[in-house]
């Protein structure tokens, strides 16, 4: 196993798709939700447990070894906004091309047959995960990181935002990171031998309903 495999996967540079896209942050700058660090902290924490803590279970479970095809639909059951699923099958399509170039693997070519128009993104991480010699807890890490590095880089572009401000907001939450990777970690083996009912499904109305007036927005800088 090459740990520095999960330098690569998590990243912002890996071209997966994700600087196009705002996790929820350019909506929640427009509605006045996030004005400054301490706002972003809040949100960034927010997320993290939420639509975080989902992702990186999927992931886990992915790199776990679950049936991917029965983790997307999972995915897509705990994602109610139609404007996040578009977004997370989007990503997911752009990461598993720079996956299968990165470490090829038959698991990777499967899944890209099965679902040409991209599968969730954190089920192509995981899968990813895998065939780089990554554990379950190196998926749920990338994909509980990624849940807030992605909002918090977007705020910095939407608010001129000082990056010193963004990175202590991301460095404050690293313990909760590691207990959410954890807790995800966790959830994936029991996902092994229940079946994907033991995934979390933790709520995020916000970011829902956020994605939604979003994505009717005409004109946005991030695509999500």
């Amino acid at each position: 196993m090459s740990r520095a495999a999960l330098l690569v996967l998590a990243d912002g540079r890996f071209p997966a798709g994700g600087h196009a896209h705002s996790g929820g942050a350019e909506e929640a700058v427009g509605a006045g939700r996030i004005r400054d660090a301490a706002d972003l902290g809040a949100f960034c924490r927010g997320r993290l447990h939420t639509a975080g803590l989902v992702a990186a279970a999927l992931a886990a479970a992915a790199a776990g070894g679950t049936d991917p095809l029965a983790l997307d639909e999972a995915a897509d059951a705990r994602t109610p906004s139609p404007a996040l699923r578009t977004a997370a099958r989007r990503l997911g399509r752009q990461l598993m091309r720079a996956a299968r170039a990165a470490w090829p693997d038959p698991a990777l070519d499967a899944l890209a047959a099965a679902r040409p128009r991209g599968a969730h993104q954190p089920v192509v991480l995981g899968l990813a995960a895998r065939a780089a010699g990554l554990t379950p807890l190196d998926a749920a890490h990338a994909a509980a990181y990624e849940s807030v590095s992605g909002p918090a880089t977007a705020t910095v572009r939407l608010l001129s935002l000082d990056p010193f401000d963004a990175t202590v907001v991301l460095a404050r939450l690293a313990p909760e990171l590691d207990q959410v990777a954890a807790r995800a970690a966790e959830a994936a083996r029991r996902c092994a031998a229940e079946g994907p009912g033991a995934l979390p499904a933790a709520s995020a109305p916000l970011l829902e309903t956020g994605a939604e007036a979003h994505a009717a927005r005409p004109v946005r800088l991030f695509a999500s």
